[in-house]
């Protein structure tokens, strides 16, 4: 249907390009089937699949770009080294399970799951091309007499009834995908795809030659009866319950049932009262292990009441306690960051979980929003809103001042004071004489605009962050529209403070230090190669806006915070344009003007933050690392189902991480396990990295903000249940 091109974002970042032929752009069926293919890549989470990062629909040769997923497709790997076995094909079990899950969770059914839509990245197996894939609310798209899919890997009802396909038809297919990848052939394998096809529809498969340990789980997957397969959660509880290296194959069949059976007891005995196997009805035999009873129902028997067990336990340990004062964030408000509580704090009076959109200036393009919190007031903004007012209590608007314009990815809220919203606004394509960016100030009682200034737009180059414009105390310091000075106004009146020219040749952004300013800079030089490698710091004095001594730093570095008195940078790793992760911790001394640094232990690629004087970054993957600024140490690190993350949002023993998409993960800081994780909340692409924290916290109730300005709030001690 296309070709894809490797190719590279203006940043240097590698992405896949799926440009449809010419041929097929004119069909109608065929630019409907291909929308299907891009809303449900864009539902996905993106933590076990390419995300989107760009697509054309319809365009004249509709295209779609994906984040470049490097590594083998497993048919590849099977074809070139043969099977897996051991902990590589446990791995891969459990790694697809949870794509599957993270897929069925947001609705979608994935219909074309098999050995080449698999690929064995470095960071776990990834699942693409959702070309024939359809949310389960929307009408399929399948014309009479046309069967869609690859036969040995294929479902009954896929074969049959193709309108009705559901998850359960991905666990099925992912039980032949578990057997081709142990053995180098499917189940159902015959000389030609309608022998084949006939198989799957009315032979049992063929699984001698899989590990007993996964033909046990396997075998319940290959039900013909969809109802009778594991849900992909179901599945991931049995995956998770067996041995590292699966045993052996035992290929006659003696013995397999008795296996069969302690691996379901022990489960069984570990999470849940025990029940007694069923007594013998029949001589042992290959088809039924030693009672006689078929292996996939015996054990579709024992899981159901073992999930049930397990998913009380976890309800039960659920819950985070009160929240307190937490540290450094972007897009805060005065000299705190938006994830300020007090210990013991209460909810809003009469609280209910809520949820609530923000329409802005440009319907075509909405964004996220980031939100901090002032006394019993929220403020957010971001994309094609400057600022809006919210109630915490309910969700509901106060007023909402939107921009007309395109919005530049990662600018949102500037920040707040006591009586006083800042944010961006956007020129319409329209207004040619407006300026491109703007810093606007608006009351915060009654959402009116009280002024506005140019702004620059050069802080991402030079710090890796995109604050162009931060809140200090009662004051608001800008960078000018032609990057040539700070400005330094009241926040209220707009009345220029001071102003200060940037060093000769070079261009600044403002980095806040707790109550201290900084400027830091890059040469001209340096900048129009898009290279900055060496980077210079500056005290900032907050009255005049005097400089003081320079700072060099060696770079390229990304100021994160403040821990015991000193500014925290982390410093990148670059593959030449392209940023690969973070490899080493700079901490500058402001009073001594010494600067120290610590390597790590290899680079950690992902979003970073930081909170109470640590450093986190959150893989694509959603794995999360603690590291100690003060030797690069790495404290924890621990694998969560949250993709995408940013954060963290410190609360009382919690650290709160959450996606474009909604979800959220809450961490014991102590040790990075997870306390509870809620659902996606929107559909929302995960390839942006550096994305600055989306949670806010106002009392006991945690904000979330999500893709397309979506907004919504619980009780910290009170989540909302996964499913």
């Amino acid at each position: 249907m296309g070709t894809v091109f490797l190719a590279r974002t203006s940043s240097g970042r590698p992405v896949a390009i799926k440009l449809i032929h010419q041929q097929f752009a004119g069909d109608d069926e065929f630019r409907i089937r291909f929308r299907q293919e891009v809303a449900a890549a864009r539902r996905v989470s993106g933590a076990f699949t390419a995300a989107v990062v760009d697509a054309a629909p319809e365009a004249e040769q509709p295209w779609m770009a994906t984040t470049y997923i490097e590594g083998h497709t497993l048919a590849q790997h099977i074809a070139t080294k043969g099977p897996l076995d051991g902990a590589e094909l446990r791995r891969l079990a459990i790694g697809l399970a949870e794509a599957l899950r993270d897929i069925h969770r947001v609705g979608v059914v994935h219909r074309d799951l098999k050995p080449s839509n698999v690929v064995l990245s470095p960071e776990g197996p990834r699942v693409i091309d959702f070309g024939i894939s359809r949310a389960v609310d929307q009408q399929t798209l399948t014309m009479t007499g046309r069967v869609i899919g690859t036969p040995p890997f294929m479902s009954p009802e896929q074969l049959q009834a193709p309108r009705g396909v559901g998850p359960r038809s991905d666990v099925f297919s992912l039980g032949t995908l578990l057997v081709y990848a142990a053995t180098g052939h499917g189940p159902f394998d015959a000389d030609s795809p309608y022998m084949t096809a006939y198989q799957v529809v009315h032979e049992e498969p063929s699984l001698g030659a899989v590990p007993v340990a996964l033909r046990a789980v396997v075998e319940s997957c290959l039900d013909k009866e969809p109802k009778e397969r594991p849900s992909a959660d179901e599945l991931l509880v049995l995956l998770r319950d067996l041995p590292a290296d699966l045993g052996g194959t035992d290929a006659n069949g003696a013995g397999a049932g008795r296996t069969r059976d302690m691996i379901t007891q022990h489960h069984f005995a570990t999470r849940a009262t025990p029940v007694p196997a069923a007594p013998a009805t029949a001589p042992a035999g290959p088809d039924t292990g030693n009672t006689g009873t078929p292996i996939g129902r015996r054990l579709r028997s024992r899981w159901r009441p073992v999930l049930a067990a397990a998913v009380a336990m976890a309800a039960i340990g659920g819950g985070v306690a009160a929240l307190k004062e937490g540290g450094f964030g972007e897009n805060s408000g005065g000299d705190r960051g938006n994830s300020v509580a007090a210990p013991g704090a209460a909810l809003p009076h009469g609280f209910e979980p809520w949820r609530t959109t923000v329409r802005g200036g440009r319907e075509d393009i909405p964004d996220e929003l980031r939100c901090v919190a002032r006394g019993d007031a929220l403020f957010c903004g971001g994309g094609g809103v400057v600022a809006t007012r919210i109630r915490p209590l309910d969700g509901s608007r106060v007023w909402t001042v939107k921009s007309p314009g395109v919005p530049v990815q990662g600018m949102h809220l500037v920040g707040a004071t006591d009586d006083t919203v800042l944010g961006y606004r956007f020129a319409a394509q329209d207004a040619p004489q407006d300026p491109l960016s703007e810093v606007v100030a608006i009351d915060a009682n009654n959402g009116r605009e009280l002024w506005s200034v140019p702004s620059g737009a050069q802080s991402t180059a030079v710090t890796g962050r995109t604050q162009d414009a931060i809140v200090v105390g009662s004051g608001v310091v800008t960078v000018d529209a032609s990057n040539s000075r700070f400005e330094a106004r009241d926040a209220h009146s707009g009345e220029v403070t001071w102003t200060t020219s940037f060093p000769a040749g070079t261009q600044c952004a403002p980095v806040p230090v707790g109550s201290q300013l900084f400027a830091m800079c890059a040469t001209d030089a340096e900048m129009d190669a898009s290279e900055v490698r060496h980077p210079t710091l500056y005290a900032v004095d907050r009255a005049s806006g005097t400089l003081g001594r320079p700072i060099a730093v060696d770079g390229p570095a990304v100021p994160m915070g403040v821990a015991n008195g000193r500014l925290v940078l982390l410093q990148r790793h670059m593959e030449g344009t392209a940023l690969a992760g973070y490899d080493g911790v700079a901490r500058v001394d402001p009073v001594s003007r010494k600067v120290t640094y610590s390597r790590l232990a290899k680079t950690y690629a992902g979003t970073p933050g930081m909170a109470d004087g640590t450093v986190y970054v959150s893989r694509q993957t959603g794995l999360v690392t603690a590291l100690d600024p003060a030797t690069g140490r790495e404290k924890w690190s621990r694998q969560t189902g949250v993709e995408g993350a940013s954060g963290p949002v410190a609360g009382a023993d919690a650290l709160y991480f959450s996606s474009a998409t909604g979800r959220v993960v809450a961490l014991s800081p102590h040790d990075g396990k997870p306390l509870w994780t809620t659902d996606p909340q929107a559909d929302g692409l995960t390839g942006e990295q550096g994305a600055s924290p989306r949670v806010t916290v106002a009392g006991r109730a945690v904000i979330v903000a999500a893709a397309q300005n979506t907004l919504f709030a619980f009780d910290a001690q009170k989540p909302p249940q996964p499913g």
